[in-house]
């Protein structure tokens, strides 16, 4: 263990305890004003994030993208305030403060037991929808990067957990099998795709320019006959609420065989077209909600 990593753990900690015990309304404005004050002070992620939005926004001035980096860092700080919170709210707030708009597709393959796959990006409240998913859709599996230190990926474990959520170790050569055998008892699998973490991933075209995304989506619908959906995540106000929408795009088909393919050349040519189909309908919301898209590492000049 690095001499960081206590402090890293026992910041994790007192970030934890204080956004559950203190007053929510108190909680939401410390964290906007850490936002606020990281947005001025700068450095290499915030520029990131800077440099992430001028694509969604590539007409936007200095000014305009001072106010989206600005208020995508606030939506960042809001969701890690709001899954601090999470273990505690009721069902009815976890249930109640999140509408699905045309999941009819989804609901119809998870409830004839068929499963089905998720294609997100790093927007919204990815944990809120899991768990909301959880109680209102069917048993959630999905795949989390091994966090450093140690103590706060389990930290992290037992949190999902208590959502609902079973979550698999990306690059552990079990994990894709595992899913395999979810998806075929029925489960619903979403996948954060936005990033590729293995060195695997498809170039994809993504807000003019070529990125890597991950492939797993589109592979274990191959593998499993499951439907594929991208996701949308953003929230809205509504009734004096904030609401998370759950935008369920439209089913991504699987491309026919060519007679001249064989089965490899079949399955790469279908992986790479039903991820490109899932990351245009990722930069349309990201375009529609630049501020809700996640992002403080490099995405563009990795393809």
């Amino acid at each position: 263990m690095s001499l960081r990593e206590p402090l890293v753990v026992g910041a994790f900690r007192a970030a934890w305890r204080f956004a559950r015990v203190v007053p929510e309304d108190v909680a939401v404005t410390a964290s906007r004003r850490v936002a606020d004050r990281l947005a001025r002070r700068g450095g290499p992620r915030v520029e990131q994030l800077r440099r992430n939005v001028a694509h969604a926004r590539p007409d936007a001035g200095p000014a305009e993208l001072d106010v989206l980096v600005r208020d995508g860092l606030r939506s960042y700080a809001r969701y890690w305030l709001d899954a601090f919170r999470l273990p505690g709210w009721t069902r009815e707030r976890t249930v109640g403060t999140v509408r699905m708009d045309h999941g009819e597709q989804l609901r119809a393959a998870l409830a004839d037991g068929r499963g089905a796959i998720g294609f997100l990006g790093h927007l919204g409240n990815w944990d809120h929808a899991a768990a909301w998913s959880a109680t209102e859709l069917a048993p959630v599996v999905t795949v989390a990067e091994r966090l450093r230190p140690e103590e706060v990926y389990e930290e992290f474990l037992a949190f999902r957990r208590s959502l609902g959520v079973e979550v698999l170790p990306l690059g552990d050569p079990a994990t894709f099998g595992t899913l395999l055998r979810r998806l075929r008892a029925g489960a619903f699998v979403p996948l954060l795709a936005d990033r590729d973490l293995s060195a695997a991933g498809v170039e994809v075209d993504f807000l003019g320019e070529r990125v890597r995304m991950a492939q797993g989506p589109a592979a274990l619908a191959l593998a499993t006959g499951a439907p594929l959906f991208p996701f949308g995540l953003f929230h809205e106000v509504a009734g004096g609420r904030r609401v998370l929408v759950i935008d369920v795009g439209p089913q991504v088909p699987v491309p026919d065989r060519r007679p001249d393919e064989t089965s490899r050349e079949h399955r790469r040519r279908a992986v790479a077209q039903m991820t490109q189909a899932c990351a245009d309908a990722l930069a349309a919301v990201v375009v529609a909600h630049p501020d809700e898209w996640h992002v403080l590492q490099p995405v563009f000049g990795q393809g």
